[in-house]
């Protein structure tokens, strides 16, 4: 076993190396400029698309399962979770406050990333036997690229698929049990039980269950993170100047070692912020778009302006809330990391209740990651084997979730992260080599506008 995780230690090494994070921070970039930064000045047009896509749209344009707003929102269900909580804390941790500008960054072009993954998506969907509408890297890899790629699209399913258990199941249920037993003293095997429950009553009744259950958690939980956050940051107001100056200059000075804080170069800053940045808004990983993929809607870009919202509420907004609280508190030197930093941050401020906010808003983040990341490892599963593979596919995922509360899961946690590296390298090369489409897409449609 030694042997086995120290080759995918190596091969974590890797494909996280500077590499990967020049091709993300890189195709992202290409997009941003070869949309000529439309993203970022249509932001408001996204949240206007998303408001009206509420409810499901006339008759003659549903052509898909969810409405908009319960794609993006089965997508943030995903997207939203540890990496919000834990995965900002660990990158201030090892890189410093510097590294929250580097998750800035990665989430500015990844907003230009995210929209092409769902411009594609919506492009290049299917129907399957079942007539549900699929879609994602791998049929925009099949349809778009041609017979002689669609082995990269199979290798980004299996991927998927894998990880799925890892990254979106196992690793989110163990935080959950682990959160739930440390602030209310609930046994691992009951949470993972009353887990195991919850994920089954809500997949059984397939995507639109999921979809429905996503549109009405997803901006709950959201808001009352928030509303705590900005709360902790009104008490903390005078430390929030010094805080951004901070945030800015050790993005490019490196931080000194200080307190329990070992220092981090520029590096540091660099390498975790992106990293954790795209551990947390998914972008260019490939996720997102199965989920867009189901939006009932036959215009591609207005999915795609949907979508890009994702990245900018999961990053700009939700992680920078959990940022600013850990380096106002002062705290992001203790030599506390991950969800025990950020609970540690927020009961600074807030004696008695803020660690139960953060483990509350843990809990309830990671069981929609269970919800959402069903869905992308269902529809990896069906590209691989067919709609037969479904049932069997969502009974394992039910199953898997008890066995993750219960169980140490460090070589879960390397080899999810490993195989979502993987995922990623196709996905951004099939970004590259269609962004003509995108481009051309776009065109047309603000021309129509």
């Amino acid at each position: 076993m030694e042997a086995i995780t120290n080759i995918i230690n190596t091969i974590n090494g890797i494909v996280w190396g500077p590499m990967m994070l020049v091709l993300i921070l890189g195709v992202g970039l290409f997009l941003q400029l070869g949309l000529k930064f439309m993203p970022l000045f249509k932001l408001g047009a996204g949240f206007k698309l998303l408001w009206n896509g509420r409810y499901p749209p006339p008759d003659d344009m549903q052509d898909g399962e969810l409405p908009p707003y319960q794609a993006l929102m089965t997508a943030l269900a995903a997207t939203i979770g540890t990496g919000n909580i834990a995965g900002v804390a660990t990158a201030i941790f090892l890189g410093g406050p510097g590294a929250l500008f580097w998750m800035w960054c990665t989430a500015l072009v990844g907003m230009a990333t995210k929209f092409a993954e769902a411009v594609l998506a919506v492009k290049y969907r299917e129907v399957d036997e079942n007539g549900n509408h699929v879609g994602g890297p791998m049929y925009y890899i099949k349809n778009g690229l041609g017979k002689k790629w669609a082995w990269m699209g199979t290798l980004f399913a299996i991927f998927g698929t894998i990880a799925g258990f890892g990254i979106g199941n196992t690793v989110q249920s163990n935080s959950v049990a682990a959160v739930l037993e440390s602030n209310f003293g609930l046994p691992l095997w009951l949470s993972g039980i009353v887990l195991m429950v919850l994920t089954g009553a809500v997949l059984l009744g397939g995507i639109r269950r999921i979809g429905s259950v996503a549109g009405a958690l997803v901006p709950l939980m959201a808001f009352c993170y928030l509303i705590a956050g900005l709360t902790v940051l009104a008490i903390n107001s005078s430390a929030i100047p010094a805080a951004f100056a901070m945030i800015f200059t050790h993005a490019f000075t490196g931080t000194a070692a200080e307190g329990g804080f070992a220092g981090a170069a520029v590096w540091a800053a660099i390498r975790f912020g992106v990293a954790r940045g795209v551990f947390s808004n998914e972008a260019g990983l490939g996720s997102a778009p199965i989920a867009h993929a189901s939006a009932q809607t036959k215009y591609p870009v207005r999915q795609g302006l949907i979508a890009m919202l994702g990245t900018f509420i999961d990053t700009i907004i939700v992680c920078t809330i959990t940022g600013l609280v850990i380096i106002t508190s002062g705290l992001w030197t203790s030599g506390e990391s991950g969800a025990a930093l950020t609970s540690s941050a927020f009961a600074s401020a807030l004696p008695g209740v803020g660690n139960y906010v953060v483990a509350i808003a843990l809990a309830i983040f990671a069981f929609t990651t269970i919800l959402g990341w069903s869905v992308y490892g269902e529809r990896c599963a069906e590209y691989l084997f067919g709609v037969k593979s479904i049932v069997p596919f969502r009974i394992l995922w039910i199953l898997a979730v008890p066995i993750g509360a219960v169980s140490g899961l460090n070589f879960i946690w390397l080899l999810a992260d490993t195989l979502n590296a993987m995922m990623a390298i196709p996905n951004l090369i099939a970004l590259a080599l269609l962004s003509p489409v995108v481009f051309q897409l776009s065109k047309e449609a603000f021309k129509k506008d």
